[in-house]
């Protein structure tokens, strides 16, 4: 577990972590550089979650090494299935991130949601769902790395 205590807010008590791939964790099927040593960093405390359409075919294999479960969803209503998934988590203790209009349901209702603006852009509607955004992954991966930047960012 990563205990965040946000100062005059809510203490996070998060258990897993959810991302979308590509667009997020990937650009056009392949993993970014720099991603597998921070998820397999971050998997010492979180159980780390990759849901993905996986559009490419290739989620699974860039994945090899990371330790990580990987969930592939339909084709139709995305966006449903990747809240639905993080209900029987308890969205109370997830971190969701993502940045397509079918990840902005997982981040609306995760206790922490962060978007990304990467090559692929983001949906405003994702983007409005987020508490963080930032246009690198790695670097809201480090937010949970190293929460002392997230508390600067999300204290009152």
């Amino acid at each position: 577990m990563l205990t965040i205590e946000i100062p005059g807010r809510e203490t996070l008590k998060l258990k897993y972590l959810v991302l979308d791939f590509n667009g997020t964790l990937g650009q056009d099927g392949k993993l970014l550089p720099g991603i597998a040593s921070r998820l397999n960093l971050l998997a010492n405390q979180l159980q780390v979650f990759i849901i993905s359409a996986d559009t490419f075919g290739s989620v699974e294999k860039e994945l090899e090494g990371v330790n990580c479960e990987v969930k592939i969803i339909g084709p139709e209503l995305q966006n449903k299935a990747k809240y639905e998934f993080i209900k029987t988590l308890n969205c109370d203790h997830v971190a969701a991130v993502g940045n397509g209009y079918n990840d902005s349901l997982m981040l609306k209702n995760s206790i922490l949601g962060l978007g990304v603006i990467q090559v692929e852009g983001a949906s405003s509607d994702t983007i409005k769902a987020a508490a963080v955004v930032g246009t690198d992954i790695r670097d809201l991966l480090d937010l949970l790395i190293y929460p002392d930047r997230l508390k600067a960012t999300l204290r009152n």
